[in-house]
């Protein structure tokens, strides 16, 4: 029986996890690196280096494996960020409108 429930980050499938995540271990659904801060519990966009974690070093790909010891497998699903695409869409709506 499995302690925990792993959600991929980037294809939001889930895989039974009876250990930590180690680094090089991939996502048996999409390949994607497991040990990525983006699967992290300390990932948060809005933070400084986009982590909750203070003492955390910079880690310029949150898609890939990482060293931190920090990490913190995420469990569950993360809610759905904002509409990036819509908001650049409203702000280049709202600058055409200013040029003319």
């Amino acid at each position: 029986m499995s302690d925990w429930v792993f959600t991929c980050w980037q294809c939001h499938q889930t895989t039974e996890m009876e250990d930590k995540v180690k680094r090089g271990e991939e996502c048996p659904h999409c390949r994607y690196d497991m040990r990525s801060c983006k699967n992290c519990q300390y990932y948060d966009p809005g933070s400084h280096n986009e982590c909750k974690e203070t003492i955390s070093e910079y880690v310029p790909d949150k898609e890939r494996s990482t060293f931190c010891g920090m990490y913190k497998a995420f469990q569950g699903e993360r809610e759905a960020g904002p509409d990036l695409d819509a908001a650049r869409l409203k702000l280049e709506a709202l600058f055409s409108k200013a040029k003319r």
